[in-house]
């Protein structure tokens, strides 16, 4: 058995997994069919809500670096004007700041100015002589204070609120009586239809989940609209390869190995899950067959997957059918599961809702029914290529 970093347990989908709903069945049976990412959702730990507008707060440690803002020549200018930045916050009285283009120690000897963007400094720690250029990057490098000294100004930050919404998705089936009791070679036609009808619904959700952009439309009426952000508008860390790399649409083996350390796997697991289009498959295969030992991992939570282990992280890659079904051939989809989670409207989750026939209506009319959500905790631990269609 095979345990995925951010899902629960370490078991997988077998006969002893108790589903408790048409979609949890649905992943059961399926989960290599057109909702694999509902599939490893369903391990990732679902969770209900009580509002269709729900938040969640997002918090992480800030970068604390500074970006000149103009040129300074002379090294013993002490006002160093930086771009307008949170991080301007964290320079305090005793501040220590490195330049990472030239090496110069600064020491902050007051707090920054955040009206003006304004840092006064002490320069040259050390006896060094530089100039600044625009755009040099400064590194907050700690805090040194003299023997006897104070205490620093006091530095808080809070976390950011985000949301999303619960989609209200329907998929109906109707039958007519004659068509219930005609015999058919093919066996019973409103089971068939309803089978077919909890693909497309799930289908329905599965796409959403990729391609829904966070909407409310009509919201102060009694009956709003809400469509659920997807991945593809909730993921911030983007690589283009139309303009990525040094040729268009090609990313190289040594490109893809700075994309792997200075994005992929720079913040969240070290273990990630890759759903993939056929040609990024086929360009990691490339990859792969000269420097890495991909692994098969036989149905870990009923999704086969291959394991990719490179020295950035590992990757578990899955070739999704939905992205062949809508030219998404050049896209690569970098989730950490433990940042994702499946929410539903309480008592809302997947269900079939059977005979909502008008009393008029000679058959019968079923629907599956289901107001649910996606909910990415963090942005940054995610990422998404695009348009990559060679390698070399």
């Amino acid at each position: 058995m095979t345990a995925i970093t951010g899902l629960r347990g370490t078991g997988q989908f077998t006969t002893d997994f108790r589903p408790t709903n048409y979609r949890e069945l649905f992943t059961l049976l399926e989960p290599n069919g057109t909702a694999p990412l509902q599939a490893l959702l369903s391990m990732a730990g679902s969770e209900s809500t009580d509002d269709p507008k729900y938040n969640h707060f997002r918090d992480e440690l800030p970068d604390r670096t500074l970006t000149v803002d103009g040129a300074i020549a002379s090294a013993a200018t002490g006002a160093v004007v930086v771009d307008n930045d949170d991080d301007e916050a964290f320079v305090v009285a005793g501040t220590v700041l490195q330049n990472q283009s030239t090496g110069e120690i600064m020491h902050a000897t007051a707090d920054a100015n955040l009206g003006t963007n304004t840092l006064t400094v002490t320069r040259n720690i050390g006896g060094t002589t530089h100039q600044i250029a625009d755009g040099d990057v400064l590194v907050i490098a700690g805090f040194a204070d003299q023997e006897g000294g104070s205490s620093p100004t006091a530095i808080s930050f809070d976390p950011t609120l985000d949301h999303n919404f619960t989609q209200i998705f329907k998929t109906a089936v109707q039958v007519s009586g004659t068509l219930q009791n005609t015999y058919l070679r093919t066996g019973d036609k409103e089971q068939e239809q309803l089978t077919k009808a909890l693909k497309l619904h799930m289908g329905d959700i599965e796409r959403a989940m990729f391609f829904g952009q966070r909407h409310e439309a009509n919201g102060s009426t009694a009956s709003p609209t809400r469509y659920t952000g997807g991945l593809q508008s909730m993921i911030t860390n983007v690589t283009d390869g139309a303009s990525f790399g040094a040729s268009a649409n090609v990313i190289t083996e040594k490109e893809f190995d700075r994309l792997l350390i200075e994005d992929i796997f720079a913040y969240g697991a070290s273990e990630k899950v890759a759903f993939c289009g056929s040609r990024v498959i086929s360009n990691l295969m490339e990859i792969g067959k000269n420097r890495w030992q991909p692994t098969q991992i036989d149905n870990a939570y009923g999704v086969s997957l291959t394991r990719y282990t490179t020295y950035a992280g590992d990757l578990l890659v899955y070739m999704h059918p939905m992205f062949r079904q809508t030219g998404m051939d050049q896209e690569m989809f970098v989730l950490d599961m433990g940042e994702l989670k499946y929410r539903y409207m309480q008592g809302r989750d997947t269900q079939l809702v059977r005979d909502i026939q008008t009393p008029d209506f000679d058959g019968v009319k079923h629907m599956y029914m289901t107001e649910c959500g996606l909910e990415m905790t963090q942005a940054k631990v995610h990422h998404r290529i695009k348009g990559w269609t060679a390698v070399a």
